[in-house]
C-alpha cells in the first residue's frame, strides 16, 4: 500500500504538463514503452528537456529506462499508478465520521 510521502512524492512530478503528457503517452503505449526519440518527438520537447523530465519521473518511480542497443527506451510503472489511484480512493464513499 502506497504511503502519503509516496504519493506526495509521485503527485509531484506529475504536477508538471511536460512530465503529466510523458507518463500518459506511456500509458497508452503499454507495455513495449516509447524509445526516448519519440517521446520528445511526440511531446514536442528537446532531447536535453526530456532527459530532465525523465529524470524526475525515474526519481518518482514512475517510469523505468532500459537500453535497447543505442537508445534508451522508456515504459510506465503501472503497479505504482494503480497504488496511487488506490490510495487517492482509498476512503471512497465511506462518508465523514466526524461531521460538525
Amino acid at each position: 500500500m502506497m504511503e502519503a510521502g509516496q504519493a506526495v512524492e509521485v503527485l509531484a512530478a506529475l504536477a508538471q504538463s511536460s512530465r503529466l503528457a510523458i507518463v500518459r503517452l506511456l500509458v497508452r503505449a503499454r507495455p513495449d514503452g516509447l524509445a526516448a526519440g519519440v517521446i520528445a518527438e511526440n511531446i514536442g520537447i528537446t532531447p536535453s528537456n526530456l532527459t530532465f523530465h525523465m529524470a524526475t519521473l525515474e526519481r518518482a518511480g514512475l517510469v523505468v529506462a532500459t537500453r535497447d542497443g543505442r537508445r534508451i527506451r522508456y515504459t510506465c510503472q503501472f503497479e505504482l499508478i494503480e497504488g496511487l489511484a488506490a490510495f487517492l480512493l482509498e476512503d471512497c464513499c465511506r462518508g465523514l465520521e466526524n461531521r460538525d
